[in-house]
């Protein structure tokens, strides 16, 4: 298993992911391959949460030569992918790569620049637009947002997804790129 436990993070250290990563954060790097990348490393991300987080389980199978034993990965079809809008859109296909059958929310929420600072040097966080879908207790919850900073987006984030759900099976908040700030 490539995803290394730090604390409630975890650092997805998969050989293809830092190469994606690093060719997404190369300066050099044009937009239509810093898209396409990010398409990849959402899948690659999917993969390893499959990988590091869900359950299999052994099912018989009926090959065209006899029945023999298989196994499959329990939960991929309780599955819900909420996208931060917009920057998480190629994030966002490449998960669904990973979980095709998940059902997807949009929260549209960003930083309020033009509102400038708060006394505590925070931006305020606007969200726009909020649709998610049923979140069941047996569904797993992957909320995206590539670039995770000082938290506070993604806190607001989070606060409107529990308040539609409070019962789900897991919680993952998905970035690509971290700083310290945010993941505490």
């Amino acid at each position: 298993m490539t995803i290394e436990d730090r604390d409630d993070a975890y650092l997805i250290t998969h050989a293809l992911a830092t190469d994606t990563l690093s060719r997404l954060r190369d300066a050099e790097t044009e937009q239509v391959a810093f898209r396409k990348g990010l398409v990849k490393l959402g899948r690659i991300c999917g993969y390893e949460i499959i990988d590091g987080a869900m359950e299999t389980e052994y099912v018989p199978v009926e090959t065209p030569l006899a029945e023999t034993t298989g196994e499959r990965v329990k939960g991929l079809d309780d599955v819900v992918i909420i996208n931060v809008l917009r920057a998480a859109t190629p994030f966002v296909e490449g998960l669904l790569k990973a979980f095709p059958r998940a059902k997807q929310g949009v929260i549209s929420a960003g930083r309020d620049e033009a509102a400038g600072m708060t006394d505590d040097g925070e931006f305020p966080i606007t969200i726009d637009y909020v649709k998610l879908p049923e979140i069941r207790p047996e569904d797993t919850v992957i909320v995206a947002d590539p670039m995770l900073a000082t938290g506070s987006t993604m806190a607001a984030v989070l606060d409107h997804v529990l308040d539609e759900a409070d019962d789900f099976e897991d919680l993952f908040v998905l970035s690509a790129v971290s700083a310290p700030a945010g993941l505490v």
